[in-house]
C-alpha cells in the first residue's frame, strides 16, 4: 500500500535564511510568490522572518490559501551548560508553529564552521563522551517538546553540523529515543555529506517522520569538498541545484517514501543565499511542476 506525500515548499527555496536581512526577499513577497508557485503548504522559516504574532500570521496565510506544515530552528545541545539558550529559542518557535496547527517542529544542529566565513569554530567531530550526554539533551527536548506545544520532533542532518555524514546520522539515530525522535530527511545535505537517501529510508522506514526536497550538483559539491570551503561558500557556488539538474533522483525517493504508507509533508528547498530577487519564483514553479509531473499521483 502506498499513500501519497503532501508537497509544500520554504523560505528557503528564496534565498531566506535569516530573520532579517536586506538581501532577503520580504516576507510579503515570499507569501505571494510561493502562492503563486502553486503551493498550498509552507515552513515557518526562521523565526522572526514571518510575523510572529499568530493571528496576524494566520490572517496573511488564509489570504492566500496557504497553510502551516512546521516551525524551524536551530538547538546548540552539544554545548555544556546549553539548555536555557537552546530552550529560549526553541521555545518560541515552537508556541507559534502549534498555534499555526501544525504537528511538526524540524530542528537542525549548530554548526562547527562558521556559515558566513567558513572558519573553523569547533571541533568537526563529537567524542565519544560528547555523544550520549548531547542525545539525552535532545530526547529532552523532544520530549518537553512534544509535552507542551504537541509537536513532533523532527531532527535535520545537515553539512557543517555533527550530524552530516550518513555514519554520523545513523549514530545519532541509535543514541535517541525512537518514540521521542523523528528524523527531517533532507535529500540534499544526506547528499551533500556523501550519505545514501534510499538506504536511511529502507533502514528506518519508522524514524521517517519529514522530508525536505533537495538536490545538489555533485560537480561543485565535489570542488567544495575538495578545498575544503564552507557550506555558504557551497551555496553560493551552486551546490545546490534546481530538480532534476542534481542528485539524488526525485522518483525514486519519491516511490520509497509513498511506499512507507504514513503522513509526510515533503517541503522543496532549495538554498540559494544570496540570490537575486526575481529569481526564485521561476525555479520555484519549474520545481513545482516537475516534482507533481514526475510524482506519478505520489505527491499531493
Amino acid at each position: 500500500m502506498t499513500r501519497a506525500v503532501k508537497l509544500g515548499s520554504a523560505p528557503d527555496s528564496w534565498g531566506v535564511w535569516f530573520p532579517d536581512d536586506p538581501q532577503q526577499v520580504p516576507w510579503q513577497r515570499f507569501l505571494d510568490e510561493v502562492a503563486a508557485a502553486g503551493y498550498t503548504r509552507i515552513e515557518l522559516g526562521p523565526h522572526g522572518y514571518l510575523p510572529t504574532d499568530p493571528s496576524r500570521l494566520k490572517e496573511e496565510l488564509d489570504q492566500r490559501g496557504l497553510e502551516m506544515t512546521a516551525g524551524t530552528i536551530f538547538e546548540h545541545l552539544h554545548r555544556p551548560d546549553s539548555w536555557d539558550s537552546t530552550w529560549q529559542d526553541v521555545s518560541a518557535a515552537a508556541s507559534l508553529t502549534a498555534a499555526m496547527g501544525a504537528k511538526h517542529l524540524v530542528v537542525i544542529p549548530d554548526f562547527w564552521r562558521d556559515p558566513a566565513t567558513g572558519d573553523l569554530i569547533e571541533e568537526p567531530q563529537l567524542t565519544d563522551e560528547q555523544w550520549t550526554p548531547y542525545a539525552r539533551n535532545i530526547d529532552r527536548l523532544a520530549r518537553q517538546i512534544r509535552e507542551e506545544y504537541g509537536l513532533q520532533f523532527q531532527f535535520h542532518p545537515h553539512a557543517d553540523t555533527h550530524v552530516d555524514t550518513h555514519e554520523n546520522v545513523e549514530r545519532f539515530l541509535a543514541a535517541t529515543d525512537p518514540s521521542l525522535v523523528s528524523l527531517c530527511l533532507d535529500t540534499g545535505h544526506i547528499s551533500y555529506c556523501g550519505g545514501d537517501n534510499l538506504k536511511l529510508i529502507r533502514d528506518h522506514p519508522d524514524r521517517i517522520g519529514y522530508v525536505h526536497l533537495k538536490q545538489v550538483d555533485p560537480a561543485v559539491v565535489d570542488r567544495a569538498h575538495a578545498e575544503g570551503i564552507g557550506f555558504g561558500e557551497a551555496v553560493r557556488r551552486g551546490a545546490m541545484c534546481e530538480p532534476p539538474l542534481g542528485i539524488p533522483e526525485m522518483p525514486p525517493i519519491l516511490d520509497a517514501l509513498s511506499a512507507l504508507d504514513t503522513e509526510l509533508f515533503a517541503i522543496v528547498e532549495q538554498d540559494m543565499y544570496p540570490c537575486p530577487p526575481d529569481q526564485p519564483l521561476p525555479i520555484a514553479q519549474r520545481t513545482y511542476d516537475y516534482l507533481t509531473t514526475c510524482g506519478g499521483g505520489r505527491l499531493v
